[in-house]
């Protein structure tokens, strides 16, 4: 009986969540409102005989101003990540936990409920768009906290869930949970699909390496000459990975003992974490390859990590992440086109000569 009661509570919970993804529209016409806020901001490049007092003043009337034009989108958070506590609390404080088949549905369903408002958070905050004006550096930063924030707020959710045998976050598992959609943007002609795992997972699920990874990128790029941006080319993938590196050990420390006589503690101490950026480079089946009997003999592609960036020792968060990838991407993009213009002029000249 109680087990009946607390299942039709949680799906009167998740019926909610429906109606919450209906408040999503209202945020949307917040970027108009953004935007209008962004107009309004006064420049201060030629006010130059405003004191230091007259402009502290506009200063905080102008953050006062945007802080009530996000203040619908932080209000959509603040519902989501109660809801997160409110499943948490169920899952804890149910006796019936383990034998009620409606907490296993509870974080796949919350999870997709959270994604229009990811999409929305990064598409904002990250999108380029000639015809708009650019978010101030203010809304953008609040835009992506909030992003960080429900992101943290889920993957807390997902790990106590997989500790009560809900699932399992083993990738290889096709009923897991290993990883959880935090947005999309569309940058000039590549539009990122943003992945988070919730806990360090094997590079290669076939393979044993100590390579982790902690973040995945579906990069794809629009195809000139497709229409209007609604063509892509095949995804490429990005990912943000750990790994362990041992640092070598000189046969005597300072105060000379041998390696050997080391502590544990510094033997430990010697093992750093190094975090990257890398790329997914196919190597079988050959992605160039027109013949598919090599697909349809493959079960599982093989391929390996070209990393791209060092990021240190130092965990980056999940928007700093996508940060430094765009970095990357776009500098890449650069590069290309400067080789493309001078190919072009290079032709130019021979065509003349």
């Amino acid at each position: 009986m109680m087990a009946n009661a607390e299942h039709a509570e949680l799906k009167s919970s998740l019926s909610e969540e429906n109606d919450a993804s209906q408040t999503l529209t209202e945020s949307e016409t917040n970027t108009q409102s953004l935007e209008e806020a962004n107009a309004m901001s006064p420049s201060f490049g030629d006010e130059r005989c405003l004191s230091v007092e007259s402009a502290e003043g506009i200063e905080t009337q102008e953050k006062r101003i945007m802080d009530e034009k996000i203040s619908p989108i932080e209000r959509q958070l603040e519902y989501l990540l109660n809801k997160a506590d409110e499943f948490q609390k169920q899952l804890l404080w149910s006796r019936e936990c383990l034998q009620n088949y409606g907490f296993a549905h509870i974080v796949p369903m919350f999870l997709q409920t959270c994604q229009p408002y990811f999409t929305y958070l990064e598409s904002t905050a990250r999108n380029s768009n000639p015809f708009r004006p650019p978010l101030s550096t203010y809304i953008r930063a609040q835009l992506l906290q909030f992003s960080q924030q429900l992101c943290s707020r889920l993957e807390q959710l997902v790990l106590l869930y997989a500790s009560f045998s809900f699932f399992s976050l083993e990738e290889s598992d096709p009923l897991s949970i290993s990883h959880f959609y935090i947005g999309q943007c569309q940058i000039d002609n590549m539009k990122l699909s943003i992945f988070r795992y919730c806990c360090p997972t094997p590079f290669l699920a076939s393979a044993s390496t100590s390579l982790y990874k902690r973040m995945r990128w579906n990069v794809e790029r629009q195809i000139e000459g497709e229409g209007e941006g609604q063509t892509y080319d095949s995804a490429e993938f990005y990912f943000l990975c750990c790994e362990d590196v041992i640092e070598a050990a000189d046969d005597k420390d300072g105060d000379g003992r041998c390696e050997g006589e080391n502590t544990e503690t510094e033997r430990e101490s010697r093992v750093e974490r190094i975090w990257s950026i890398g790329r997914w480079i196919q190597t079988y089946p050959d992605p160039d390859t027109e013949d598919i009997t090599d697909w349809v003999l493959c079960s599982v592609p093989c391929g390996q990590y070209k990393q791209l960036l060092c990021l240190g020792s130092e965990e980056p968060s999940s928007c700093t992440a996508t940060d430094c990838l765009l970095g990357v991407l776009l500098s890449q993009e650069t590069d290309a086109a400067e080789e493309r213009a001078r190919r072009g002029l290079h032709a130019a000249e021979l065509s003349r000569a």
